[in-house]
């Protein structure tokens, strides 16, 4: 698994390289499945369409529905379909390079398999690995998959409009993200109504001029 894993991260390195040659910031999206990763991208891609170029590679064991969704907003899109794979690694990623021109792209977003364990193990290339939480999970996730959180630069708490009809504590959640990693940032949101989103898309615009000294603006 070592031999596996440090051959993944030389792949990784070559991909961050491609990607600063471009001048792309690169997420790495993860959640459980149905957490509401394809709806916060088709709602970024709702905010800045004419403003933000976003870029997709998106990854399902089977199925193209995401990336059909993604289209319909007019967003670069690439499908990796993983089959038996829980998660997607440094060398699917170069796979897809070429089919994206990732030259008018400001912000790549790889929205990976759905799953709490796996894709936190494998490094893509990107610059922040960002960690989505709905409220339907429950508020002890981060303690029961603490690599996760702990990978992770930024927690989504997502479905906040669900609240009421929810056992969810935000104030439990944030502390087992604190306890886990104490750094992380946190933001919570609701796909449905956009609550939180315009906090979102700031984060997006710091973290691109903090890596290339300018707003992420065509």
């Amino acid at each position: 698994m070592t031999d596996i894993l440090e051959a993944n991260d030389r792949i990784a390195v070559g991909n961050a390289e491609v990607f600063g040659k471009n001048r792309n910031l690169v997420l790495n999206l993860m959640s459980s499945p149905g957490a509401g990763k394809t709806t916060l991208l088709e709602k970024t891609a709702e905010i800045f369409r004419g403003e933000l170029r976003l870029g997709v590679i998106t990854g399902d064991v089977e199925t193209s529905r995401d990336a059909q969704r993604l289209r319909k907003h007019k967003l670069p899109v690439v499908q990796l379909t993983t089959g038996s794979a829980c998660h997607l690694d440094a060398n699917m990623i170069t796979y897809a390079l070429p089919h994206i021109d990732l030259k008018k792209i400001d912000i790549l977003i790889i929205e990976n398999v759905g799953n709490l364990v796996c894709p936190a193990g494998f490094k893509l290339g990107e610059d922040y690995k960002i960690m989505m939480l709905s409220v339907t999970e429950g508020d002890d996730k981060p303690l029961k998959y603490p690599r996760m959180f702990r990978e992770s630069s930024l927690v989504l708490i997502n479905k906040i409009d669900l609240l009421e009809y929810t056992n969810f504590s935000l104030k439990e959640a944030k502390a087992n993200v604190r306890k886990v990693n104490p750094k992380m940032d946190i933001i919570d949101i609701s796909c449905t109504t956009g609550e939180g989103i315009s906090d979102w898309i700031a984060w997006l615009n710091q973290h691109y001029q903090k890596k290339f000294g300018t707003e992420a603006r065509t």
